[in-house]
This record gives structure tokens, sequence and C-alpha cells, in this order.
């Protein structure tokens, strides 16, 4: 199968349209690269249902909660929460964000739901206050190594630790 039989198979729309995400309309679109030709419904030609389980399978937008621990190596080694410069290094943030990792992820059913929590109680992020939520957010809105991460997880998966120059983080998808 070529390239371009396997684009049309996996999105359903007809070559060369592309789907993108409008940050300002918070919704997809649908491209046309050679006429740059752009519109909200899907193009003519389109296999709706195709199209419906890619954008299931490959989310423009998706929403996380995160713990970010900072350490004195971090872009602006200052915490929201204590509102104090961070003094820890990069291993003692990794060593007690793992700790956080194991806790949240252990087969203990009472740990269930304790991610916000615990993010109000210990994230260094100014999301502390919403319990690490971040909201729904974009290809592109975020650090990479932070998005490649966001992106792999399904809804309720927990990350590994991502390393960001922000700090260390573990991210919960929650849609």
């Amino acid at each position: 199968m070529s390239d371009t039989e396997n684009k049309e198979i996996s999105t359903g729309l007809p070559e060369p349209w592309t789907v993108r995400y409008s940050k300002s309309k918070k919704r997809e679109y649908f491209f046309e690269p050679e006429t740059k030709k752009s519109q909200w419904e899907a193009p003519d030609g389109t296999d709706e249902d195709k199209l419906h389980t890619y954008l299931k399978e490959h989310p423009l937008r998706v929403r996380c909660l995160h713990i970010l621990i900072k350490h004195s190596g971090s872009r602006r080694p200052v915490s929201s929460r204590i509102n104090a410069k961070i003094t820890i290094d990069k291993e003692e943030a990794i060593k007690e964000l793992q700790a956080i990792h194991d806790k949240l992820t252990s087969q203990d059913e009472s740990k269930k739901g304790q991610f916000e929590a615990i993010a109000k109680e210990r994230s260094d992020c100014s999301s502390f206050k919403r319990g690490g939520d971040l909201g729904w957010f974009g290809k592109g809105e975020m650090q990479p190594s932070f998005e490649k991460a966001a992106f792999a997880l399904t809804v309720g998966e927990i990350s590994d630790i991502v390393e960001t120059d922000s700090g260390v983080h573990i991210i919960k998808r929650v849609a």
C-alpha cells in the first residue's frame, strides 16, 4: 500500500485533505494544502466512520492533570504553591516524584482518585490550585516531551516521569 492509501485509510479524508485544529474556535477543521482551502465541514468523499475512528484514536486535543516537581536546574526554580525558591536537585525531585508515582499506580483501590489531592499538596505548578488540571490543549501548546507523553496516554492512564525545562512531571490523561 502506498503512503497515500495509508493516509486515506487512517483519516477517512479524500486526498490531499488533512484535519487540523483551530485554537481560536477550539475545534477541528479541514484543510486542502494544494488550494489552501479550509472548511469546518468534512469534505465531500469523506468516510465519516473512518474519520470518527481516526479522531478518537488520534485526538487533536487532550485534557490532562499533572504533578510538577521543580528542581534547582529548572527553568524557573520557584514553586507556585509555596512561592519559594527551589533548592532540591534533579535527582531528589525524581526520587520524590517516583514515590508519588508508585503510590498512585499501586493496585490498592483506596489510592484511586488521589491524583488531584496530591497535586494540590505537592505540585510546584500554579495548576496545583485545580488539582493539577491543565485543561484542554492541542499539539504545539506544551513542551515537546510533555506533549509527546500526554498524547500517548489513554484516558485514565498515568505517565512515567517526564522531564521538561520546567522540572519533572507525572501526567494523568482525563479526556
